[in-house]
């Protein structure tokens, strides 16, 4: 599997209890999906093939979670696997081996791992906010990237700027929104490591 050094400073960075769990949970991916790749999403290190998602991992304050893409929820707290605070709160490897390969099966058919079981719904184009359309009139920048946004990104700044209630607040994210676009920055970067 092509690691990431992202997943390794991850791992340090997590809690003592947690860190043999997901330095147990990066083997068993890596058993099951030997042409598979690491990469960081949402935060959180997963695990792919193909550029597709199979499984992700995350460690928390008092627990771990393992999120195998495609299995429906079971148990508490997020993942399929529960909470997980020790190893022994793991299934046994071979049943992870087999349920990873059972989703890379998936993939590796041309399928992805949610099974296409999910519908894309258009996003409908919001209005621009009074004040970001004179905003974006006069920094070429953050123009270009809010005209080359798709509906769903330019709404996720629409939605934040309308949403706020007082005049002030709305006055600071007008001057966030068009630094951020002069960047180059999506509403939600901060969660996609940019």
């Amino acid at each position: 599997m092509k690691t990431d050094t992202r997943v390794d400073d991850y791992i340090a960075k997590a809690a003592p209890f947690a860190q043999p769990i997901l330095r147990h949970l990066r083997q068993v991916a890596h058993d099951a999906l030997p042409e598979g790749e690491e990469d960081i999403k949402w935060g959180m290190p997963h695990f792919c093939l193909k550029g597709k998602n199979v499984a992700g991992m995350a460690a928390f304050k008092a627990h771990c979670s393992f999120t195998i893409h495609g299995e429906a929820k079971h148990g508490e707290g997020m993942g399929q696997c529960g909470k997980i605070a020790e190893l022994s709160d793991l299934p046994a490897d071979a049943d992870l081996v087999a349920r990873l390969q059972d989703i890379a099966a998936v993939i590796e058919a041309g399928g992805s791992a949610t099974g296409g079981r999910k519908k894309r719904v258009p996003v409908k184009e919001s209005a621009v906010p009074e004040g970001l359309a004179e905003r974006l009139g006069t920094n070429a920048a953050a123009k270009a990237t809010f005209d080359g946004f798709t509906a769903a990104q330019r709404r996720d700044y629409a939605d934040w700027i309308t949403g706020a209630k007082r005049e002030a607040t709305r006055a600071s994210r007008l001057d966030q929104a068009v630094e951020w676009l002069a960047e180059g920055k999506k509403r939600y970067c901060k969660y996609e490591n940019c």
